[in-house]
């Protein structure tokens, strides 16, 4: 099964910018430090200490102190008896009242009501960047060796749900999305460069679905699908995941049939109009 990827007042007030030039945000520099920091944190997985941050984030260390203490005593860091800093689980809040926004993650809660609870992991992911959030998850009763857990982050080329929603995007879009030089690995698997990104990116659009195979996780074959609303624009992708051990002769194949039902239902729940069977897929500029 393919589904096809669709491209998505009064005068102002203020005198007009040059063409060109966007308007400059207006930034406030302790908070960007403090979102910084957390953002460290989230992406090193790991535990760091004071002189660490300072020197990754390229601050003092007397304002990296002020940081720490401040997130420390609102909850946001929690310290280690080594001294070493992590995040803290007041952020868990936030990430709950981003699911609880997002449409899409209470759409595949529903979803397991209408059919049974499926045997293999599933995750329903939405890009950010260069990364994927997991905002859903039902981890089955198989164990992988990795737990997704909402608000857990992964590089989007990488995970077979991001690159189900990367296929839907444009080469333009892509280079401006994606870090510049060598993709960043996991495992010895997975695309290294933008090229063999791009090639694997064709090749799931041709086939209507992705295959990360162990490049998240040694021994955890992912099958991704994208996930489209009413206006057709890929808001999210659902993956299954499986212990490559237990792929069989099929491949999976009953896994992945699920994995495109779901996607097909979830987007259907989301408004989107499905096109004839065997429509193809073409890529789209992202938002």
């Amino acid at each position: 099964m393919e589904l096809a990827l669709h491209s998505a007042g009064g005068p102002p007030r203020s005198p007009p910018r040059a063409a060109g030039k966007p308007a400059a945000a207006a930034m406030v520099p302790a908070v960007k430090r403090a979102l910084g920091l957390l953002e460290q944190l989230a992406r090193r997985r790991e535990p760091m200490s004071l002189a660490r941050l300072a020197s990754e984030l390229a601050l003092p260390k007397s304002s990296v102190h002020g940081l720490c203490s401040t997130l420390l005593s609102l909850g946001y860091l929690r310290r280690q008896p080594d001294g070493a800093f992590l995040i803290g689980s007041r952020v868990m809040g936030l990430a709950e009242a981003f699911v609880a926004g997002t449409n899409v993650a209470h759409e595949f809660d529903a979803l397991w009501a209408e059919a049974a609870a499926p045997e293999e992991t599933v995750i329903l992911s939405v890009l950010d960047g260069a990364e994927v959030v997991y905002v859903a998850a039902r981890n089955g009763a198989r164990p992988l060796g990795l737990a997704f857990n909402v608000g857990m982050r992964l590089p989007a080329h990488l995970a077979a749900s991001g690159k189900a929603m990367l296929a839907c995007l444009d080469a333009e879009t892509l280079r401006r999305r994606l870090p510049a030089g060598a993709l960043p690995r996991l495992t010895g698997h997975g695309p290294a460069s933008f090229d063999e990104l791009m090639r694997e990116l064709a090749a799931a659009r041709r086939r209507g679905y992705s295959i990360d195979d162990e490049g998240v996780r040694e021994g955890v074959y992912c099958y991704g699908a994208p996930v489209f609303d009413a206006s057709g624009q890929a808001v999210a992708g659902i993956g299954v995941c499986i212990h490559k051990g237990r792929l069989g002769a099929d491949r999976g194949a009953p896994h992945l049939r699920m994995l495109l039902e779901a996607a097909q239902r979830l987007s259907q729940r989301l408004g989107c109009e499905l096109p004839p069977a065997g429509a193809r897929p073409r890529a789209t500029g992202g938002r």
